[in-house]
């Protein structure tokens, strides 16, 4: 009955993960362009640095317009390529019309439904066409359909977003007006350890902070999940009194963390010490908390959320109050942490099993290490570990045999996160300098973009399900830590020796 439940577990919070995955994959393409607005907005607005009233016209086309027309775009893309991009678009310019506020969370629903409508009806003519006339009927029916959705955004679609971005912005004023905003620290910071955080910043306080932002040229929704000091806390109480052999890789986690703006380098290790958690809590509780006190908010939300990101938007005059609220939070979790970890008092009797040493055991040792977690992973999964299917005496037919490569047959190696534009690129550019030597390219991709042709997949373990799924024949093998991990140093010596590496 455990095993049923954790699967169970496991399946809902893959499916929580690939929902979020989703909305961040409208967004975190588009970065540059939120950036690009909040820059402009910064300097430009009336209360901005370079008060200008000429340049300062392109903030509310940009953000009533051009953002979300790029997130219809790229919804509708996602959803059927370049022909669902342009129906996205078109009918993204239907909700913007037929609603006053910006219209992120409309782009969102609109642009990918107006490219499922056009890839039901490009299957429903496929093959029926008849020759000379595919791209009369091409044209003419994305312009038909995304037309036609467009209106239905003016009319209905439009007004009930609005409804919907008045309520949840209310919402957000009540918790301001009560001083309860902290509480949403509660929710927020779990959910990042369960690399949610991109569904969060980009699909629910980036929208709702934009909107925001429009009025009163700040928002404290952009400070909520990107705020990087309660990582740094949490790492700071990591290097002082964590298990020792963790301790080698907090610095240079500390680095990617606070300066690089990639939070995921820190979710492993609250997940190895769940208790943690709450320490991240705890500061991110501090660090809204401070801000609101102290009415602090950027202009947009910053990405990655790194340090020098904060500074570039936050407002003219408010740079003490954004540093305050970081550095109070980051206090704050470090000294819960440091609690929570006893000052180092039993970093022995409590270290889990799972943290890579600083310095890697020998290949043999590691090798035969890997092996027994790959075993024990899918024991936990309900996989038997034998490398072939096989029938119990009961009649029961047990899982199939899991998918194996040969090192001599890996030219590409592909990292998979959550967005395919953080975590992942770090990690890539760490491995592909390794694997060059061996004639091994190394990409980095979202989990739901993984190419159909992959034979090797290297993710978090808490991403291992949703790549399995995507990529099924792959071999995908997981990794517990984003730096130091000897699943690294595994792939690299199979990939060199030409052995067998398992799923």
């Amino acid at each position: 009955m455990s095993d049923l439940k954790h699967l169970q577990g496991t399946s809902f919070r893959a499916r929580v993960q690939r929902f979020g995955g989703h909305l961040a994959g409208m967004i975190m393409p588009n970065i540059g362009a939120f950036i690009a607005w909040g820059l402009i907005t910064a300097m430009f607005i009336p209360t901005g640095w370079l008060p200008n009233e000429t340049l300062g016209a392109l903030v509310d086309p940009m953000i009533k317009v051009l953002l979300p027309v790029l997130i219809g775009y790229t919804g509708g893309r996602m959803v059927h390529g370049q022909r669902g991009a342009v129906a996205g678009a078109i009918a993204t310019m239907g909700v913007v019309v037929g609603a006053e506020v910006p219209m992120f969370l409309g782009a969102m629903f609109i642009g990918p439904l107006a490219a499922v409508i056009v890839k039901g009806f490009d299957k429903l003519v496929e093959g029926k066409i008849r020759t000379g006339f595919e791209m009369l009927v091409n044209n003419f029916s994305v312009g038909i359909l995304g037309g036609g959705m467009a209106l239905l955004g003016v009319i209905g679609i439009g007004p009930i977003v609005e409804g919907l971005t008045k309520a949840a912005g209310n919402a957000v004023d009540f918790l301001v007006d009560n001083s309860l905003l902290p509480l949403v620290s509660i929710i927020v910071e779990p959910a990042k350890a369960l690399f949610l955080n991109n569904a969060i910043n980009h699909g629910v306080f980036g929208p709702l902070g934009a909107d925001q932002a429009a009025e009163t040229g700040q928002s404290i929704l952009f400070m909520i999940e990107t705020n990087p000091g309660p990582g740094l806390g949490v790492l700071t109480a990591f290097l002082l009194f964590g298990p020792r052999r963790m301790r080698g890789t907090v610095p240079g986690a500390m680095i990617i963390q606070f300066l690089g703006g990639i939070h995921e380098i820190y979710f492993p290790y609250l997940l190895m010490k769940p208790k943690m958690i709450l320490a991240a809590i705890a500061g991110g509780m501090a660090g809204v908390g401070t801000a609101l006190v102290t009415n602090s908010g950027l202009v947009a939300t910053p990405a990655p959320g790194s340090i020098f990101a904060y500074l570039a938007v936050t407002p003219r005059g408010g740079h003490v109050s954004v540093l305050l609220s970081i550095f109070i939070a980051a206090g704050v979790a470090f000294v819960v942490g440091a609690a929570l970890l006893k000052f180092g008092h039993d970093d022995d009797v409590d270290e889990p099993e799972t943290v890579p040493a600083a310095t890697p055991p020998a290949p043999d040792d590691m090798a035969d290490a890997v092996e027994r977690d790959v075993e024990n992973q899918g024991e936990s999964r309900g996989a038997p570990a034998a490398t072939g299917a096989s029938t119990p005496a009961n009649g029961a037919v047990a899982a199939p045999a899991k998918p194996t490569v040969s090192g001599k047959e890996v030219t590409k190696l592909v990292v998979a996160c959550d967005a395919g534009m953080g975590s992942s690129v770090m990690l890539a550019s760490q491995l592909r300098t390794r694997l060059k030597p061996y004639g091994v390219s190394v990409e980095h991709v979202s989990i739901s973009e993984i190419p159909a042709d992959t034979k090797l997949v290297l993710t978090h373990a808490d991403l291992a399900d949703r790549a399995r799924r995507t990529v099924p024949h792959a071999v995908v093998v997981e990794f517990q830590m984003f730096l130091g991990d000897p699943v690294f140093d595994e792939v690299e010596n199979a990939i060199k020796e030409g052995r067998e590496i398992r799923g």
